[in-house]
């Protein structure tokens, strides 16, 4: 297997920069000081045509002067330099490189020429690169930092690639003051060279980080991101927030990093099946990947709710609740013991409450502990646990009356924390803290230094312990499986040839058929007919009742034409219902004549190629409402087995699939094998766009595609 070219990116013995100097004005400095102030051990050569030192390191007037080639090149230099300067270190030997200049691809035509001059100087000489229009990376590890913030702190649990670089340096300081910390960041950029996906293997690989967090604008490469990341769910989370899926984000996206948007439902469903939690936030991006990187498996669906006031309980309980945990009452032998640590108006049956209690080692050590020792619950929320941030508060008031100092203030109230926030270490149990008072008091300091998780606000800090039930159900998903694709069926492929051939943009109903017949897919019993007689004795072979359609390539929807005749019951009835349907044509248009298939279940399915995303499997609600319902889902193709059936699963309404008002279980492996197959088919014959299978009905438990159209 090819070494991840990150690996040394992110670990370089040394580093060269072009564009650092000593105007502490300049982004080139800014980022070397970075380099040297925030522990990096390595050598550090910086590249400058005048100064003879660069923040007290020997300068070098140019790239062939250096005494070695750097294991990492960083380029912080007006655009057109970059090329010459990466074509000096292809010739003394440099193969890693982070490209922080912009103006390139995101500036329009002139700027793609320039990107693509550098891949293939980069090519020529093997140089694997970042960027070019990225802000650097953190390893908190090494530790090493190529960024604008200084990284300050512990080494942390939470790996990140971003698009957008401010995600990985301006939020340094606002995440360390919430007690997160990146074990590895990347800045993406343009993706000239290194993208995505490559990131996702190297973080998935990384043993230092517990959970990954992405920040798209859109992916080169779908099909390739879905295959690594569904290597990597099933042990390690990643949560993912896109924001191309709007004609303003898409817009904004582009022009930013150049990146390809891509509708929402088709990423949406991407991430589904690749195992992924999406989040709508950049806040939710850093504290949800915070929970799931630092707090252990929840186990189960139990939680238990401690709070010292009624309303943020509640509001625990009931965001719980929608996520689908469970606030199971605890036993009477659980309340009794609770009953002497709380006041008599509190409550001790899960929640427990305090009613603003002030006494912290009682909301803080000794009922956790209680719960956590009963064995009746998975993991813990709390809210309400304060010390100086509250007292903080109080000293506002009470500053006359006690006169005393801030800090002397504080101290009184100072108590040792180490027995409240080691609790949920000892027992190996998720716990979560909801916290009104700013990141200094006491408890939210010793908390976050533990990698407890604190929020601020109640529901925040329910849906972090949902997100972990969310993963876990991740984890229990059947394993992929290969997706093999049949052989081509020679019939289906001279259809569709002789559309192509014929420039015809979509094959009619008959045809469209015997494609997805040749397959496998499952088809109404039917024929054409040219002819009242040639119509009867088909439906007489058929059997009645039958339907007869208008069938021709020129008319897609049939319906408001008058081109449909159902429920036909007998000879007469289907010689009128032909003549009928060619008047309504206006044409002597071939009629369909097709068994008529009972069932009130009515569902659609197909398939598309989407520009810049790839062929597309759809399922979901059908009929004449499926525009009006969309309730509908979308995979990647090629679907295995588990990914077909999670799909029908996924639809809102999917209790029409099992046993319904007398109505037997739809044949799920049938169903699922449909989806499958559509999938296959644009995979197998590139040159069809888009098919759609509507209606699917369910004729028992067995489904059966009744009307279908090909598009070329």
């Amino acid at each position: 297997m090819k070494e991840n070219p990150l690996k040394v990116i992110m670990n370089p013995r040394s580093i060269a920069t072009v564009g650092a100097g000593n105007n502490l004005t300049k982004m080139g400095t800014i980022q070397a000081l970075s380099i040297l102030k925030d522990g990096f051990k390595g050598k550090f050569y910086p590249v400058h045509p005048k100064d003879e030192t660069v923040l007290g390191h020997k300068a070098y007037p140019s790239v062939l002067d250096l005494p070695e080639a750097p294991d990492l090149a960083v380029f912080i230099v007006p655009t057109e330099l970059v090329t010459g300067l990466m074509e000096d270190f292809g010739k003394i030997g440099t193969k890693r490189a982070v490209v922080i200049t912009a103006g390139f691809r995101e500036t329009g035509a002139a700027g793609l020429a320039l990107e693509k001059q550098l891949k293939e100087i980069t090519r020529r000489y093997g140089i694997r690169f970042l960027g070019p229009n990225c802000i650097g990376l953190v390893n908190s590890a090494l530790p090493l930092n190529i960024t604008v913030m200084p990284l300050l702190g512990p080494p942390g649990l939470l790996g990140m690639a971003s698009q957008s670089g401010t995600y990985i340096t301006q939020t340094l300081g606002l995440l360390r003051r919430r007690g997160i910390r990146f074990s590895k960041a990347i800045s993406l950029g343009n993706e000239a060279d290194i993208e995505i996906n490559e990131a996702l293997a190297y973080l998935g690989e990384d043993e230092q980080t517990r959970a990954i967090a992405l920040y798209i604008e859109g992916l080169q490469d779908p099909a390739g991101f879905l295959e690594v990341a569904r290597q990597i769910t099933p042990h390690k989370p990643i949560v993912a927030q896109y924001v191309g899926g709007t004609a303003a984000g898409a817009r904004a996206g582009s022009s930013h990093t150049g990146a390809m948007a891509g509708p929402d439902h088709l990423y949406d469903g991407l991430f589904k099946q690749a195992g992924i939690i999406r989040v709508y936030s950049v806040e939710d991006l850093y504290g949800l990947g915070w929970s799931l990187a630092t707090q252990p498996p929840l186990k189960g669906k139990r939680i238990g709710v401690i709070t010292n006031s009624g309303g943020p309980g509640t509001a625990m309980s009931d965001t719980l609740n929608a996520g689908g945990l469970e606030v199971p009452v605890f036993s009477e032998v659980l309340q009794e013991k609770i009953r002497p640590l709380i006041p008599k108006q509190g409550a001790r049956g899960n929640p427990v409450d305090l009613t603003f209690f002030l006494n912290a080692e009682a909301i803080a050590v000794a009922i956790p502990k209680l719960v956590m020792e009963s064995g009746e619950i998975d993991g813990i929320v709390l809210h309400g646990a304060m010390g100086t941030g509250f007292m903080e508060e109080i000293h506002i008031h009470a500053e006359d009356l006690f006169g005393m100092p801030r800090e002397k203030f504080l101290d009184a109230f100072r108590e040792d924390l180490h027995p409240a926030v080691t609790l949920p270490q000892k027992y190996g149990l998720p716990f979560i803290v909801s916290s009104f008072l700013n990141e200094h008091d006491d408890y939210n300091i010793a908390y976050r230094e533990q990698n407890v998780p604190v929020y601020d606000s109640p529901e925040k800090t329910a849906r972090a312990m949902n997100v972990l039930w969310e993963y876990r159900q991740i984890q229990q998903r059947a394993p992929a499986e290969s997706a093999l694709l049949p052989p081509v069926e020679a019939e289906a492929a001279a259809l569709v040839a002789a559309a192509v051939k014929q420039g015809a943009p979509i094959l009619d109903e008959y045809s469209s058929k015997r494609v997805l017949a040749a397959y496998g897919i499952p088809i109404s019993d039917e024929g054409l007919a040219r002819s009242g007689s040639e119509a009867v004795e088909l439906a007489r072979g058929i059997g009645y009742p039958v339907v007869l359609k208008g069938c021709s390539a020129e008319i897609a929807h049939k319906t408001g034409k008058g081109l449909i005749r159902l429920q036909l019951k007998d000879d007469e009835a289907v010689e009128q219902a032909f003549e009928a349907i060619r008047k309504a044509a206006g044409e002597e248009i071939p009629v369909l004549v097709a068994q008529m298939v009972g069932g009130d279940r009515e569902l659609v399915a197909g398939a598309l190629q989407q520009p810049g995303f790839g062929p597309c499997v759809m399922f979901g609600l059908g009929g004449i409402f499926t525009e009006v319902l969309r309730d509908t889902v979308f995979r990647l193709a090629p679907l295995d087995r588990p990914a077909a059936l999670e799909m029908l699963a996924a639809i809102r309404a999917k209790e029409l699939l099992g046993e319904f008002r007398g109505m037997p279980a739809v044949d799920r492996e049938a169903l699922a094998g449909i989806l499958q197959k559509v999938g296959n088919l644009l995979l197998l014959h590139p040159e069809i766009k888009e098919i759609d299978l509507n209606p699917i009905i369910l004729d028992g438990a067995r489904p059966v595609v009744v009307d279908a159209l090909i598009t070329i």
